[in-house]
């Protein structure tokens, strides 16, 4: 299977990227080069293991590159294969303006937000943080700032109830690139313009930091929700408790959210295995 588009180089790394290189594939579309970062430790054994993308690339024979960064000697590297456009999505690092103005047709980015609301890292999630029913995924021409290009296309996605980042994530990679195979025929023959995003109504969404997932026990029962809703998967949530004179950290491993109330059903308290709630309750612990 071939593309029957111009050459284009693909850049991304985890498993959003990923699965929308297959979505794209399934079209007919097919990157000319895939660059992704290099093979890192992952995991708790701290395995070198090589990106998703990278893997997906060896699979399906397409030729892929992985950069440390994006200097000099990599630009060179990239521009050698002769390409017309790029797509990116998930690659996790910045741009630099002589890669990006490579490209004779631009650069396109997915972001998985309604822009320009969500700018940066962590658009999913915030929505869920803050307890937004709508989303959505834009289609975006990259510029030098983070997620400020000129966009090409939007398409707004439902937040449910039960939604967590990563079923919400699910839906918005499958539309992001179900958006981006519609409109890339018309954005080749440049038949597309782009609608510049309206800077007065910019919010961000910052890297995700370990302390997001802390729930205040005694506090909002939305708020918990929806914190739990957001970070339950990455980077986990949890809450301090004292228990026998001695400050401890509870992880929250599930939770639900039943009249109004977010009810927590189990945990592993810090030194200890997974456990009911209801059984760490009846030990005496006082929330911090």
């Amino acid at each position: 299977m071939t593309s029957k588009l111009p050459p284009f180089v693909f850049f991304g790394t985890p498993s959003v990227a990923r699965d929308t290189l297959e979505h794209l594939y399934k079209h007919g579309i097919v990157p000319k080069l895939i660059v992704t970062n290099p093979d890192a430790a992952r995991g708790r054994g701290h395995i070198v293991t090589p990106s998703e993308v990278k893997v997906w690339a060896k699979e399906h024979s397409v030729p892929f590159y992985t950069p440390k960064k994006l200097d000099a000697d990599a630009v060179k590297q990239i521009s050698s294969y002769k390409y017309t456009f790029g797509i990116v999505v998930a690659y996790g690092k910045i741009f630099p303006k002589e890669l990006i103005e490579s490209f004779p047709q631009g650069v396109l980015n997915i972001h998985y937000s309604i822009l320009p609301k969500y700018r940066g890292a962590s658009p999913v999630e915030t929505a869920l943080k803050n307890g937004d029913t709508l989303t959505g995924v834009s289609i975006q021409k990259m510029a030098p700032a983070i997620d400020a290009g000129d966009v090409y296309a939007v398409r707004g996605v439902s937040i449910l109830p039960e939604d967590t980042a990563r079923s919400l994530r699910a839906r918005l990679v499958d539309e992001g690139a179900e958006l981006l195979a519609s409109i890339l025929p018309s954005f080749i023959k440049k038949a597309l313009a782009g609608t510049r995003q309206d800077e007065t109504k910019t919010t961000f969404a910052p890297k995700i930091k370990k302390e997001d997932g802390l729930l205040k026990i005694s506090g909002n029962h939305n708020t918990n929700w929806n914190t739990y809703r957001a970070y339950i998967e990455n980077p986990g949530v949890y809450f301090f408790a004292n228990l026998n004179e001695k400050r401890i950290r509870v992880k929250v491993t599930r939770a639900h959210f039943e009249d109004d109330k977010f009810i927590i059903e189990r945990i592993i308290p810090e030194g200890k295995k997974e456990q009911d709630f209801s059984d760490f309750n009846r030990t005496g612990w006082v929330p911090e």
